[in-house]
């Protein structure tokens, strides 16, 4: 299910839409420099991997990132900042952003303007890619075919934190992700998956080691 889209571990997913899509790269076992696009939610060394980023660019790959993310500008990459909440255009795909923030923990403070993305495929819908987030206004505003929703806690929304959000956007897909390597456990998705409303599919995708 959901073939065109693979989560290699973590938060690191790979789409095949009108171009191929990377976000967070990282634990790439390869070396495929396929990337027509990369997209980096912040700068955590979970999620800006500098070494897994060559794995998968290529000489023409774009790569977007927050504005902070000063770590961007030395990887030999064109490189596109964006803002906390901001709608572009990347390699003819349209894209925004959704401010990705901790409430209350300290890991994601809001004045960082990390994100997550929306990315607007023609061929897959509205793919919601969250980023290290909390459960926020701005992530509950999110309209979306395909959820991707970190459930590892510790960093993140936990398991049943990130249903209740999946249960408020209500998307057609939901994918856990963020659990069972760096944050979380394995056991995560299947309480995920119990506490997700029947009417939304749950699919899993991340491998976990």
């Amino acid at each position: 299910m959901l073939s065109f889209l693979t989560v290699n571990t973590h938060s690191s997913i790979r789409i095949e839409a009108e171009k191929i899509i990377y976000t967070d790269p990282f634990r790439i076992p390869d070396a495929p420099h396929d990337a027509d696009i990369i997209l980096i939610t912040h700068s955590h060394f979970d999620h800006l991997s500098p070494e897994d980023i060559r794995k998968v660019a290529g000489p023409d790959t774009m790569l977007v990132c927050p504005r902070s993310v000063t770590e961007a500008d030395g990887l030999g990459l064109s490189v596109k900042k964006v803002g906390a909440k901001e709608a572009f255009t990347v390699c003819g795909i349209s894209m925004e952003t959704v401010p990705a923030y901790n409430k209350l923990k300290p890991f994601h403070p809001k004045s960082k303007g990390w994100v997550g993305y929306v990315i607007h495929s023609k061929d897959h819908g509205h793919i919601y890619i969250a980023g290290d987030t909390d459960d926020t206004a701005e992530a509950r505003q999110v309209q979306c075919r395909i959820a991707l929703l970190p459930i590892g806690g510790t960093f993140t929304v936990d398991a049943r934190q990130a249903a209740v959000l999946a249960n408020a956007i209500r998307p057609e897909y939901v994918i856990p992700i963020h659990y069972g390597s760096v944050a979380g456990k394995p056991e995560d998705a299947e309480t995920f998956q119990k506490l997700v409303d029947s009417s939304i599919t749950v699919v899993t995708k991340v491998e976990t080691f």
